[in-house]
């Protein structure tokens, strides 16, 4: 298997984070979030990065001047998850092998997870593999469906699910690792028809599945990497936690 690059989403606002700075500029243990998003991926094996930037671009990109293997797309127009992905086309059509794709405001992901995704991609071959977990309270998540015999058949939003989806505690946590070209193809099929008039990334998952390419999810993330940072209350819980998990201040 060919090293495998990554996508990180970094160009979103945070708004609920009620300031102007790029969420994923926010200190978590003394250093921008977005450093420990890349410290995973590095330690995990991946050999390109590519950081979508928009919101703050100049900042972002200041913040990871100094780091190595690193490449910069502008998103200047926020049209979602989709179309954030869509903006890196022209650097991923050389890459043949995995792209794993993940936001940039999750200082938690952790390189074991990373490791373990990539191990199960490299021995079963899929056109996408989602990382998930199992989460006792999974309110406002995305639900991974299965059928009878526990295949991967979707994921359903909270605000669209049935009374039974809503009782499943497999969650999506928005970590991808799709085989470059299956990725490639998906995105030329996206379409804004949802009420955001955005391109979602997970519709490359129902996509994909219906052009009879294989699609996976393994529940094998961990319950630190479940917590998400949307406000600055959600940010001193994850501060704590990182703490508490042994990360250090500045740890460089």
């Amino acid at each position: 298997m060919n090293a495998p690059i990554a996508v990180v989403l970094a160009a979103g606002k945070g708004t609920r984070m009620k300031s102007e700075l790029a969420k994923v500029l926010f200190p978590v243990c003394g250093r921008p979030m977005i450093h420990f998003v890349i410290d995973a991926l590095q330690a995990a094996g991946v050999a390109k990065t590519i950081v979508v930037v928009g919101h703050q671009q100049e900042k972002v990109r200041e913040t990871l001047q100094d780091r190595d293997n690193i490449e910069f797309v502008v998103q200047a127009e926020q049209l979602g998850t989709g179309h954030a992905v869509q903006v890196c086309r022209e650097n991923l059509q050389a890459h043949d092998g995995p792209v794993i794709v993940l936001a940039g405001d999750s200082p938690l992901l952790q390189t074991e997870s990373l490791k373990t995704l990539l191990a199960e991609f490299e021995k079963t071959a899929p056109a996408l593999l989602q990382g998930t977990l199992h989460k006792a309270d999974p309110t406002g998540l995305g639900r991974i469906v299965r059928d009878a015999d526990g295949r991967f058949t979707g994921i359903v939003e909270e605000k669209d699910a049935t009374d039974a989806q809503r009782k499943i505690t497999e969650v999506n946590m928005s970590t991808y690792i799709f085989n470059c070209r299956d990725l490639l193809d998906a995105l030329g099929q996206l379409k804004q028809n949802n009420s955001q008039a955005e391109y979602y990334l997970t519709d490359c998952a129902a996509l994909l599945g219906a052009a009879g390419r294989p699609v996976e999810a393994l529940p094998v993330l961990k319950d630190c990497e479940a917590l998400s940072i949307n406000t600055r209350e959600d940010l001193a819980m994850v501060d704590a936690k990182m703490h508490e998990m042994g990360y250090a201040d500045n740890d460089a």
